[in-house]
């Protein structure tokens, strides 16, 4: 046997084992998803996870700097489903209408599946340099990318809507990310599913508050901000 032909079973050999690592990373990652969205994030350990794939919890660690890596990559896979949906929703005629529509989008994916803010909130609350530390520059593109597609089609209906003269946002990019923070926000809202007022000074009451008015305020408050305190809706 030549040289060459070692050289060639050898790199089918590496190309074999990376192929079988892409495919055990994406079973965990597959694992991952499915326990939360069955129990939510914090009920689902890693034990579990790795129970549910089948192998030693150590073996997650070979393919996952850590939890907070596994977090960020299962989001860029909600991420990325959120987008195909926002994608359908924003066919409607006018920039008010998808913005609605998208918003409304949003909200129901998120109610649909609760680890879904849970993995979102968990990374905000990091700043930029520890998730660096603690996120390969890898998974940090990915999941970088899943979320800039989100926000993009979000920032391309504010921008559209603006030159129509239907909304006035001066940094499409600006409201489409605060959208996002207090939609999660919101969402979060929606799943503890109480309100807190004063009923008189000092004293305060609780009172439970329907999903679908968490909605609406979501959908109303986007266009709002999106049309601004001088503009007027006209479509």
């Amino acid at each position: 046997m030549s040289a060459l032909d070692d050289t060639r079973r050898s790199g089918g050999g590496r190309s074999a084992l990376a192929a079988r690592r892409r495919e055990r990373a994406q079973e965990i990652l597959t694992a991952t998803r499915t326990l939360f969205d069955q129990r939510g994030l914090r009920d689902a350990q890693i034990e579990d996870i790795a129970r549910a794939v089948g192998i030693n919890r150590a073996i997650i660690y070979r393919h996952f700097s850590g939890k907070e890596e596994l977090f960020a990559l299962v989001l860029a896979g909600y991420l990325d489903e959120l987008s195909e949906r926002m994608a359908q929703a924003s066919d409607a005629s006018s920039p008010v209408q998808q913005l609605e529509s998208i918003t409304g989008c949003f909200f129901d994916f998120g109610t649909a599946h609760p680890a879904f803010a849970d993995c979102a909130l968990s990374l905000m609350r990091r700043t930029g340099p520890e998730l660096l530390e603690e996120v390969s520059e890898e998974a940090m593109r990915r999941l970088g990318a899943s979320i800039a597609a989100c926000l993009g089609r979000v920032a391309r209906v504010l921008r559209a809507g603006t030159e129509q003269g239907v909304f006035n946002v001066e940094d499409p990019d600006v409201l489409a990310n605060t959208l996002y923070a207090q939609g999660l926000g919101l969402l979060q809202l929606a799943r503890v599913g109480l309100l807190v007022k004063e009923e008189t000074p000092a004293v305060p009451s609780v009172a439970t508050i329907p999903a679908d008015r968490l909605r609406h305020s979501m959908v109303t408050s986007a266009v709002a901000l999106a049309v601004g305190p001088e503009g007027a809706v006209s479509g």
